[in-house]
């Protein structure tokens, strides 16, 4: 009885201590993130493959994306603490992808509110097994339970926590996702962007709208920014939205083409390479389903 009940516990234990070996980055004076690797989640790095960022306000942090798990948010966290000890005003869901925000409990365990997108209603069941779950270890997936935003957004939005203005741009057209929130500090000249930009690896067009996603862009570059913080990839300066761009430009140009020269779309998926990209991380992954989708939005004139 007691062995059993020693390894219960030792269990418990393992499962509640995983560590990510996180290392906070200094984008600017104001600005930490937290960069992931340019990969899927998987079992070896267990989520760590999307940006998590914390702004300093002065008397508090401001948390974008808590990141893919309990365990990484609370790591992040300690991290943080360590340069500056001081409360979290707000954190920020940037979108409906789990890899963003599966860290909010982390946060609510500690009295924040959470901000997000009125679209996780629609778009989330947090009562469905999340990808995350099924992808990475149970470890570092331990006390990780789908906690969405406590305040819904569905209209732009400014906060001021210690005298510093925080704008949130809903971004009401389909860009990366239905839900994108878009965080931008004026007086620090940094937007934080999520998944609308992607720098170290292809984006994934599956949820999305390659027009609306162009567009929000555009709005992006047309600015007054120096620091454009992405969800994924340590880029950092206005140059960091280019790859997206410039991808999503060519995509959209060579399937309307295809389209127009009465291409089908089983070869436009196969003929359409774009070999200026084919080195990006994951273009085996995505660039063929990508053409499918944008095919099969151009194709009905959703354009």
């Amino acid at each position: 009885m007691m062995k059993s009940l020693w390894i219960l516990l030792t269990a418990t234990t393992l499962l509640s201590a995983f560590e990510y070996g996180l290392k906070p980055e200094k984008v600017n004076d104001n600005v930490y993130c937290f960069f992931g690797k340019p990969e899927v989640m998987n079992t070896k790095n267990n989520g760590n493959m999307v940006n998590s960022c914390f702004v300093d306000l002065g008397n508090k942090w401001l948390v974008i994306d808590p990141g893919p798990t309990f365990a990484y948010a609370k790591e992040a966290w300690n991290e943080i603490s360590a340069i500056k000890k001081m409360p979290v005003a707000s954190v920020i869901n940037t979108h409906v992808h789990d890899d963003h925000w599966l860290g909010n409990g982390f946060y609510l365990s500690l009295g924040v509110d959470v901000l997000g997108a009125a679209a996780f209603t629609e778009e989330v069941n947090p009562t469905a097994v999340t990808r995350m779950e099924q992808r990475i270890s149970k470890e570092a997936y331990a006390q990780t339970s789908p906690k969405l935003p406590t305040i819904l957004l569905d209209q732009n939005s400014t906060l001021h926590i210690d005298g510093t203005e925080v704008r949130l741009i809903h971004v009401d057209t389909k860009a990366h996702t239905s839900g994108d929130i878009l965080v931008y500090l004026p007086k620090m000249q940094t937007i934080f962007c999520g998944d609308v930009v992607f720098n170290d690896r292809l984006p994934s067009l599956r949820d999305g709208d390659i027009s609306g996603w162009i567009g929000t862009l555009e709005m992006i570059k047309a600015m007054p920014v120096e620091y454009v913080i992405g969800g994924h990839g340590d880029a950092v300066k206005r140059v960091a939205l280019d790859m997206t761009y410039g991808y999503l430009i060519e995509l959209r140009d060579e399937v309307r083409a295809a389209i127009e020269n009465d291409v089908g779309i089983d070869v436009a998926v196969k003929a359409i390479k774009m070999p200026s990209y084919s080195s990006v991380a994951l273009y085996d992954v995505m660039h063929a389903q990508n053409v499918e989708v944008v095919y099969r939005m151009l194709e009905w004139g959703d354009e």
